[in-house]
């Protein structure tokens, strides 16, 4: 076949790709419920078979020590979801009291922003009149979103009581999905087509190797972090140190920009206390920093990605653009994925040597 006919079906091929997606997406009243509903549903088993993956390796190591597999997925199940649950029941409400309590002084922080703002502007009563408006519309943006994000916290708080049910799922889900592990890779290698499996398993396993260590040593090291920031700041009498070590602890998964995330709130509360209560909060967050990035990182998840750094700020920004928050911290697991996706994908359609399965 000549060549610029191939390439004219190629075009066509995906010319029919984008009109079938945008049929799709306007037909999206229609299969946007029944979406949501499955969704729903599964959610909780996503989540359980999220944390299983999680566990796995550690019920294995126990079951390699000579400890049966049932009393190892037992032992290890107690201490997740105990822990999980005594750091819930004590935890929750306290940080919900914090931040009704923030959500309630925040006119009070923004007053004491808004003095500090007119002791800057009699000291600088000779820049342009501009520059003092646009710094007083940006305090009023800023506690106007300070309140919404607050409230948006509140409301997403008492919608998950609404799943109450479904969330007193997931340590049941989780429970059969650790104690069948091995039954359900049965069940899933022999539903998989003969012709898929070996390099199906292939792609897995790499998937595994890359981003399975990334994600458990990540985890921990945001867990570490987190109750290490609040600690300290309770310790030092700052306000809200759980809310605040809770930010500090999630924002810290998002690889470069998650520490300035997650040391802004601090600053900003610190800020209305004393100069010296923000000095020692920005020591607090450095110091956490330096050991999250020079001790707790390369000896927990240390260079399990592979990635070149630069591929990894684009994935955050375009993360960050699509999902916001919640995007850059998926960002990174997406990447890993296409990754070992092309890598696999190169090999298939040079038509190579299948990959070996070990």
């Amino acid at each position: 076949m000549d060549i610029r006919l191939k390439w004219f079906y190629r075009l066509g091929f995906i010319l029919l790709l984008f009109i079938v997606f945008y049929i799709f997406m306007k037909l999206k009243p229609m299969w946007g419920p029944v979406l949501s509903v499955m969704l729903v549903v599964l959610l909780p088993f996503i989540i359980g078979a999220f944390i299983s993956y999680l566990l796995h390796p550690v019920v294995e190591a126990l079951h390699q020590k000579g400890v049966k597999r049932g009393l190892s997925v037992i032992i290890i199940y107690l201490l997740f979801f105990g822990g999980l649950g005594v750091g819930i029941y004590k935890g929750i409400p306290t940080m919900m009291n914090q931040v009704e309590e923030l959500s309630e002084n925040v006119p009070v922080v923004m007053e004491q922003y808004k003095m500090w703002m007119r002791n800057l502007e009699y000291q600088t009563s000779n820049w342009p009149i501009d520059v003092h408006e646009r710094i007083e519309s940006g305090m009023d943006v800023l506690a106007i979103r300070m309140n919404t994000f607050l409230n948006h916290l509140m409301n997403y708080a008492m919608k998950a009581l609404d799943f109450l049910v479904l969330i007193g799922l997931i340590p049941f889900i989780a429970f059969y999905m650790l104690k069948d592990f091995e039954s359900l890779k049965k069940m899933i290698w022999y539903i998989t087509p003969k012709k898929w499996r070996k390099q199906g398993r292939a792609f897995l396993r790499d998937v595994d190797t890359s981003l399975g260590g990334y994600i458990r040593g990540q985890l921990f090291v945001c867990v570490a972090i987190g109750v290490a920031a609040t600690l300290l700041f309770w310790l030092f009498d700052m306000k809200y140190p759980l809310l605040l070590g809770v930010i500090i602890g999630i924002t810290n998964v998002i690889p470069y920009f998650g520490p300035i995330f997650g040391a802004v709130p601090a600053i900003i509360i610190a800020a209305t206390l004393s100069i010296k209560m923000v000095i020692t909060v920005a020591i607090i967050v450095l110091v956490l920093q330096f050991l999250e990035g020079n001790v707790l990182s390369p000896l927990i998840v240390g260079k399990s990605l592979h990635m070149h750094p630069l591929f990894i700020m684009l994935a955050l920004l375009a993360g960050g653009e699509i999902g916001g928050i919640i995007g850059m911290i998926v960002s990174i697991p997406i990447l890993a994925i296409l990754k070992v996706f092309v890598l696999h994908a190169r090999v298939h359609f040079r038509k190579k040597e299948p990959l070996v399965d070990k």
